[in-house]
C-alpha cells in the first residue's frame, strides 16, 4: 500500500505540461488577452465564444489526422455519444460562420479560449494553451489574406513584440509538388518536417524509391528560402506549371502589400515549410520574435475548412497562445494598491465615512484592499504601496487622504 505522505502528494500534483497559472502571471496573460481582443475590435473583428467540448464528429470534420490525435476524446454521460474537448477553434468558428451566422457577405471573427492537447506541441510547452485568433470569412482575394496578416503584426507589437519577423509560405504549391509522392502517413509527417528543417539528406532518403524529376523538385523545395526575391525564382522554375504560376503570383500580391504598408518589417519566404493546422489551402504565415525560434503566431488561408459543414466559404485568419505570448514579452508592474484600514469596533459613522472614501478611489480605477483584523503581520503580502488615514480622529467629521507606507 501507498504512504499516506505518497497519496497526499499525489492529491496535488498536476499531469504533465499543465500547471497552475499564479497570481502575477495570470494578470500579464489577462493583460495580454484583453489588448489582444481590443485589437480585434479595432479592426472589425467580433468575438465569438464557442464551447469547450463538442460533438467529435463536428470538432474534427475535415481537419485531418493530426488534429485527430491531439483530440482529447470522453464519452456524453446524457447522450451517450462520443465528444471531443477542441484542440483549435478554428473548427469551431467555421461552423459558426456557416450553421448560425449565415451571412451573405464578409464576416470578420475573433476569439480566446482554452484548448487542450494529448500532447504537447513542443517539449517544454503546455497542453493547455489559450488560444487567440481572428478569422476573416467571405473573401477570396488577396485583400482578406493582407489584412489579417497585418492585423496579426500589429496585435503582436501593440502587446510589446518588438521587431517581429515574418515569414511567408504557400500551402498550394508545396502540396502541388508532393501531390505525385506516395508515402505512407508516418512517412509523410516525417518528410514535412525534414523540408521545414531543411534537412537535404533525409528527404532524399525519403524519396530514394520516387520518380527522380520528382525528387528532384522536392529537394529544390529547400533552396527557395530567403528574402522576397525567392518569388521570382520560383516562378522561373515553376512557369511551366498554370497551378503553381498562379499560387505564386499570389504570393507576390501579398508580399507586395506587406512592403507598401509595413516597409519596415523584416520578411522571409520559405516555400518548403507547412508547419501548422493542415487545413492551409494558400498563403501561409509565420511571424516570430527576434532571438526566439518558436512562432509567436502562425495563420494563412484554409478555404476548405468550412466544406464539411456544407457552406464552402473563403477564409483566413490566424492564431496563437497567450501564454506562450507572456512568456516572450516583458510583463509590466503590477499596479500598487491602497490599504484600507481595519475598523473593527470603530464608531459607525467613520466605517461609514471610510466606506465613501473607499468608493469614490475604486470608481477612479485604484486597487484598495480592505485590511482584516489580526493581519496586520502580514500587510506587506497585499501589494499596497499606500494607505487611507483620517485627517482628523473625530468620528463624524473624518476626512480620509492617501498617505505613502
Amino acid at each position: 500500500l501507498a504512504h499516506p505522505w505518497r497519496l497526499f502528494m499525489s492529491a496535488w500534483l498536476l499531469p504533465d505540461h499543465i500547471a497552475d497559472v499564479l497570481p502575477d502571471q495570470a494578470r500579464h496573460i489577462e493583460h495580454l488577452r484583453r489588448r489582444l481582443l481590443d485589437v480585434a475590435q479595432g479592426y472589425g473583428y467580433q468575438l465569438v465564444i464557442p464551447p469547450l467540448v463538442e460533438h467529435l464528429q463536428s470538432l474534427l470534420s475535415g481537419t485531418g489526422e493530426a488534429l485527430d490525435l491531439a483530440t482529447f476524446k470522453l464519452i456524453d454521460q446524457t447522450s451517450g455519444r462520443t465528444l471531443g474537448v477542441r484542440a483549435d477553434t478554428t473548427p469551431q468558428v467555421a461552423r459558426i460562420d456557416a450553421h448560425l451566422l449565415n451571412r451573405q457577405g464578409v464576416a470578420r471573427l475573433c476569439y480566446c479560449g482554452p484548448v487542450l492537447h494529448t500532447r504537447p506541441a513542443q517539449p517544454h510547452a503546455t497542453r493547455e494553451p489559450l488560444q487567440f485568433g481572428a478569422e476573416l470569412y467571405g473573401h477570396a482575394g488577396a485583400q482578406a489574406d493582407l489584412e489579417v496578416l497585418l492585423l496579426a503584426v500589429d496585435a503582436l507589437e501593440q502587446v510589446g513584440v518588438a521587431q517581429p519577423v515574418l515569414d511567408l509560405g504557400c500551402a498550394r504549391v508545396l502540396r502541388s509538388v508532393l501531390q505525385p509522392i506516395e508515402l505512407s502517413r508516418a512517412a509523410q509527417a516525417d518528410l514535412h518536417d525534414a523540408l521545414a528543417a531543411k534537412d537535404r539528406s533525409t528527404v532524399q532518403q525519403l524519396l530514394a524509391n520516387q520518380d527522380a524529376h520528382v525528387r528532384d523538385e522536392v529537394v529544390g523545395l529547400i533552396d527557395l528560402y530567403g528574402g522576397p526575391e525567392v518569388i521570382a525564382q520560383a516562378q522561373a522554375r515553376f512557369a511551366h506549371h498554370p497551378e503553381r504560376a498562379d499560387a505564386l503570383a499570389t504570393l507576390a500580391t501579398l508580399v507586395q502589400g506587406v512592403q507598401a504598408q509595413r516597409p519596415q518589417l523584416r520578411l522571409s519566404v520559405d516555400l518548403a515549410d507547412l508547419r501548422g493546422y493542415a487545413y492551409y489551402s494558400g498563403p501561409r504565415f509565420s511571424i516570430y520574435a527576434p532571438g526566439l525560434t518558436d512562432a509567436l503566431a502562425r495563420g494563412g488561408r484554409y478555404d476548405e475548412v468550412g466544406a464539411v459543414f456544407g457552406r464552402r466559404r473563403a477564409a483566413v485568419g490566424f492564431s496563437l497562445d497567450v501564454r506562450q505570448l507572456a512568456d516572450a514579452v516583458p510583463a509590466t508592474a503590477a499596479p500598487q494598491g491602497i490599504l484600507a484600514p481595519s475598523l473593527d469596533g470603530a464608531d459607525a459613522a467613520l466605517a461609514a465615512s471610510l466606506a465613501v472614501a473607499v468608493a469614490a478611489l475604486r470608481r477612479q480605477g485604484e486597487v484598495v484592499v480592505n485590511a482584516l483584523p489580526g493581519h496586520d503581520a502580514h500587510v506587506a503580502e497585499l501589494g499596497c504601496d499606500r494607505v487611507l488615514s483620517p485627517v482628523q480622529s473625530g468620528p463624524a467629521s473624518a476626512q480620509w487622504v492617501v498617505r505613502s507606507l
